[in-house]
């Protein structure tokens, strides 16, 4: 439950800073930020799948770029089912999922797989850890 709530942290933290940094991409409240952070967990873990199977072929195609549009299609159709959540268009959610991707990237370095935060210890060239 813990994992979860860091993940969801996390998705939120993302969406915040791709609405102050990339044009186009408003949340009203903290409240829709919560709404879509949660909307966004779930259209990545059930429908992104099928739409990633779907465009296989333009994604092989486009050497993985096309991931990219995949990523922003799904950023759009969390925009679609949250009120308060408004894209400019496909360019700004494309945009969008690569700010939100990248702080989810870099935050996930920190949460463990468990969910926990992970701390690293410092350890010698012979191998022996320090405390």
């Amino acid at each position: 439950m813990r994992g979860f709530f860091y993940r969801l942290v996390i998705t939120a933290l993302g969406l915040w800073a791709a609405t102050t940094i990339v044009p186009g991409v408003k949340i009203d409240t903290a409240a829709h930020l919560i709404i879509a952070a949660l909307l966004l967990g779930l259209v990545n873990a059930v429908i992104r799948p099928f739409i990633l199977i779907f465009t296989l072929p333009l994604t092989v195609l486009t050497l993985g770029l096309f991931i990219l549009v995949v990523n922003g299609i799904s950023l759009e159709i969390v925009a679609w089912l949250v009120p308060g959540f408004k894209l400019a268009g496909l360019g700004s959610a494309i945009l969008g999922s690569i700010v939100v991707g990248l702080i989810g990237w870099f935050a996930s370095a920190f949460v463990g797989g468990s969910g926990r935060i992970e701390r690293y210890r410092h350890i010698e060239v012979t191998g022996r850890r320090i405390d």
